[in-house]
């Protein structure tokens, strides 16, 4: 399911290039793969894994795909639609969003199948609720200023990465993208795994923890990110909040050095969540801010698959074996160090970034 959204990139153009005929060049890639979600989730509550295996798995593909190109459409969406000063709010709001929908579809789904309505009307209750998405998505505003799509496919292939690597500062910015959060990312990859095995905290007190402090301390740090940004501007809330991101590993650190303490591992929790919380509506208005509103679809998309680079192929691969060598006190100071390249380069390209603040 996660590989449509790594690879999404890789149709992004399509949505760039044409519209569905309704609803304008955003909203109607929006509402076609809202109804579409609506339809196919609903329809997997309809079939049994037992007699329909083969159909059930082509569908939950099929939904994979809408959701991702759903997804596509919302981010260059929500790139044409807000003004500059509207994008760290936006932002915010797109992180909180995410989170109740991964509560809604996460926890409560599995209450509902568990004790009221089995999984099959589950189901069927989510893909109502997708319709509602829907209904949203026809009231929405169109952009103040709708840019004019590519002319051909081609040109939304090849114009998107023209554009981007026309720039002097191309490559510095992808580099900033890469390691902004790479810190967090090394910190978050085995956090789960060192409170229950390096720490001793039981799954249920990590996971309580997990689920409802670090939910409510990531919603509460965008929403504020958001609003501080207004304030700020997009390089002083970049640089704060990264000087945030990594310190906020040093809590992980004090659990490790320290007595076993719920309290401890509590608070810890909370502020990585809530300072990760903090940087990702700064990194998520930034990605906004350095994309052409013709080309946001594809530029967007691609900007986000590097984003995840960090934490797919380093973080991933090399946590394991810096914890064996370096014990978790050193690895999560480790994460600090990490953090630190990554503001240094957006220090050195400070005037790229505030451009985009006056642009």
């Amino acid at each position: 399911m996660g590989t449509a959204y790594t690879l999404k990139f890789l149709w992004a153009p399509l949505v760039d290039r044409y519209a569905p005929g309704l609803l304008g060049r955003r909203r109607g890639w929006m509402f076609v793969m809202q109804i579409a979600l609506a339809a196919g989730i609903m329809a997997m509550g309809l079939l049994s894994p037992a007699a329909a295996l083969l159909p059930l798995a082509l569908l939950a593909l099929a939904v994979a795909f809408c959701s991702a190109t759903q997804d596509i459409a919302f981010d260059a969406y929500r790139t044409d639609v807000l003004r500059k000063e509207e994008r760290g709010a936006g932002a915010a709001l797109s992180v909180l969003g995410y989170r109740v929908a991964m509560l809604v579809s996460g926890g409560l789904a599995l209450i509902l199948a568990d004790g009221w309505l089995g999984w099959g009307r589950t189901y069927v209750a989510m893909g109502l609720l997708m319709l509602l998405g829907a209904a949203a998505t026809f009231l929405a505003p169109e952009p103040e200023a709708a840019a004019r799509p590519p002319r051909t496919l081609g040109q939304a292939v090849a114009e998107p990465l023209r554009e981007f690597f026309g720039r002097p500062e191309a490559w510095a910015v992808l580099a900033l993208i890469v390691l902004y959060k790479l810190g967090d990312a090394f910190a978050g990859a085995l956090s789960t795994t060192f409170l229950i095995r390096g720490a001793g905290f039981t799954p249920t007190e990590v996971g309580t923890v997990n689920k409802l402090l670090g939910l409510a301390a990531t919603i509460v740090g965008a929403l504020a990110g958001g609003s501080l940004m207004a304030r700020l501007g997009l390089y002083r809330a970049l640089m704060a909040f990264g000087l945030l991101q990594a310190v906020s590993n040093l809590g992980y650190w004090l659990i490790a050095v320290a007595p076993k303490s719920v309290a401890l591992m509590a608070l810890a929790v909370g502020v990585e969540n809530l300072c990760g919380g903090l940087g990702t509506a700064a990194f998520v208005a930034l990605l906004m801010g350095l994309c052409r509103q013709e080309f946001s679809a594809t530029q967007f998309a691609l900007l986000s698959a590097l984003s995840a680079v960090g934490r797919t192929y380093l973080a991933g691969p090399l946590t394991p074996p810096l914890v064996d060598s370096l014990g978790w006190p050193g690895f999560f100071m480790l994460t600090v160090l990490i953090a630190l390249p990554g503001l240094a380069l957006l220090r050195w390209r400070r005037r790229d970034i505030e451009r985009l603040d006056r642009d």
